[in-house]
């Protein structure tokens, strides 16, 4: 008749078997970027914006007072930068100074 034994502690138990699947050697990130860099990354966002869109919408805000007109291509055009333009330009820069760091 068999017994019913209690499990293991984790401390004694087995280590779990190898699936033969290596994991990726850690990459040293530099950390964030320097504010310079930032505002850089920023302002190469937000001025190819701002031209299209005062050329887009010139048509449509011709009559504004420009406190308006200001206002709003300000309303579409900081959502669209900070929302879909800068994440993917800092995580071009990441890739890039992840690149550059293995290369050295």
């Amino acid at each position: 008749m068999a017994t019913l034994s209690s499990p293991a502690s984790p401390s004694t138990a087995e280590p779990a078997p190898s699936t033969g699947v290596q994991a990726a050697a850690p990459v040293a990130v530099a950390g964030p970027p320097s504010i310079h860099v930032r505002a850089a990354i920023t302002w190469l966002a937000i001025f190819p914006l701002v031209a299209i869109g005062m050329m887009a919408a010139a048509p449509l805000m011709e009559t504004w007072h420009p406190i308006f007109r200001a206002m709003g291509l300000t309303m579409v055009v900081v959502p669209t930068a900070v929302y879909l333009v800068l994440p993917r330009l800092f995580a071009l820069h990441g890739a890039l100074a992840a690149r550059r760091s293995i290369r050295r």
